[in-house]
């Protein structure tokens, strides 16, 4: 038996674990979880656990159900606040056929498969997120909108504040899990929090990012408020995104630096960042999936809204910091249109293949933007070659749909799902009545 294997087995029979929680996302980055009893695990290693695939969205036909969840034994992990009654553990899975193939339209799969034609090029990619979300004092909205737990700004230190008290105890059970947390603090709207998490190979860190989708959900109840991960909840306050800083390593060489070089970044960093920009639209749909997500993207504050780079720039879609400018192994670039509602596994997998595809056809770095692109005029930018990301998810779909980088990545099944799932969710936006014309038109026309 795997070594791994054994160690969960010897692990759940040694603390007495009562349930195994099997974890794994549909195409939408939805958490589905399966509870099997330890005397199932073993099974479970060798042959899968079988479940109906088409009961799953985007996974197969109706046709084709039959489906296997298998555990991956190097995710087991301890769910602190499952308390001692009934002990309990997790483990993510990957999804296979009955022929036991993993599933093309697993999205674990489909971020293996972009991290293996990195692989073939000698590259290991990895990832670093900054989540955002906003704590409320109730799911439930009056008139005037979700009503944030505090009225705190950036940096903001609240002794004995809801706030404080959530990220530590967020912070506390997310170390308890294996998570590294790098910062943890209050970010610029009322009620909203940032909580970031260390670098670490980017299928690890889209394992982390649903892990901590549900700590942060289970200390909200415990808590009695809260958690959203909506890329804007409340018009008037910043959105929540998810800028995520990437590199790629040769071995152990961080292939973005190179000493000397303008910010220290490489060729290969360069051509990384130009691919990212040139198929930027294209990959939109993916980073940014609802329509509330473009409420973020052109509702102003610090979102990016246009296709540029820059140096410490945070109105840039791709910025290139420098914090540690004679170390080379911190060398990155970091993009900052990704929500914090997007599926990671999609998303990482759909950033990598863009920035391979630069490094693969040498694409030429345009010039970076100097201060806020925003206050440049549409000529301005027009010259400058500054595009703009797609307005709303209606353009990003049509973008999108055009993609043979996104449909060479996704594969045909979770392309055409996807693209017929958000299809849906914007023709069932676009027929409502809001709020809005409701209070400006229909006492005046």
């Amino acid at each position: 038996m795997d070594k791994q294997q054994d160690f969960v087995l010897r692990t759940i029979e040694d603390r007495g674990i009562k349930f195994i929680r099997l974890w794994f996302t549909d195409v939408l980055g939805t958490l589905k979880s399966v509870a099997i009893a330890p005397a199932e695990v073993e099974g479970a290693f060798a042959e899968g656990i079988g479940f109906d695939g088409s009961s799953v969205e985007g996974f197969t036909r109706r046709t084709e159900a039959d489906m296997l969840v298998q555990p991956d034994p190097t995710t087991f992990q301890v769910l602190p606040w499952r308390g001692e009654i009934d002990p309990t553990a997790r483990m993510f899975c990957d999804i296979l056929t009955p022929e036991g193939q993993p599933a093309v339209t697993d999205p674990r799969n489909v971020l293996r498969r972009s991290l293996d034609r990195a692989a073939d090029q000698g590259f290991t990619f990895y990832t670093h997120p900054e989540i955002e979300f906003y704590l409320l004092k109730s799911a439930d909205y009056g008139p005037d909108g979700p009503q944030p737990v505090d009225s705190a700004g950036y940096f903001d230190n609240v002794p004995g504040g809801t706030a404080h008290d959530f990220r530590r105890r967020a912070v506390r059970i997310l170390e308890d899990l294996g998570i590294s947390v790098e910062f943890s603090h209050h970010e610029a709207g009322p009620g909203q929090n940032e909580i970031d998490l260390r670098y670490a190979d980017a299928l690890s860190t889209a394992d982390n990012i649903m892990t901590f989708r549900t700590v942060v959900k289970e200390v909200a109840i415990e808590q009695g408020v809260h958690a959203t991960f909506m890329p804007k909840p409340i018009w008037k306050y910043p959105g929540s995104g998810m800028h995520t800083h990437l590199s790629l390593f040769e071995g152990d060489t961080n292939a973005f630096y190179e000493a000397g070089a303008q910010y220290q970044l490489s060729k290969i960093g360069k051509h990384f960042v130009a691919g990212i920009l040139q198929h930027a639209a294209e990959i939109t749909a993916v980073t940014n999936q609802h329509v509330n997500s473009y409420k973020r993207i052109w509702g102003g504050d610090e979102a990016p809204s246009f296709v540029c780079w820059g140096h410490n720039n945070s109105s840039a879609l791709v910025r290139v910091p420098r914090y540690k400018p004679n170390k080379g192994g911190s060398a990155r670039v970091e993009y900052r249109g990704m929500d914090a509602a997007a599926n990671p596994y999609l998303a990482y997998a759909v950033l990598l293949a863009a920035g391979l595809k630069g490094i693969e056809e040498e694409y030429a770095l345009p010039p970076e933007v100097e201060g806020d692109v925003r206050d440049l005029t549409p000529r301005e930018r027009s010259v400058l070659g500054f595009r703009p990301l797609p307005a709303s998810l209606d353009e990003a779909i049509a973008v999108m749909e055009e993609s043979e980088l996104v449909a060479d990545t996704l594969g045909e099944q979770v392309f055409s799902y996807f693209l017929a799932n958000k299809r849906q969710e914007w023709d069932q936006y676009r027929s409502q009545v809001t709020p809005f014309e409701l209070d400006s038109s229909l006492r005046t026309l």
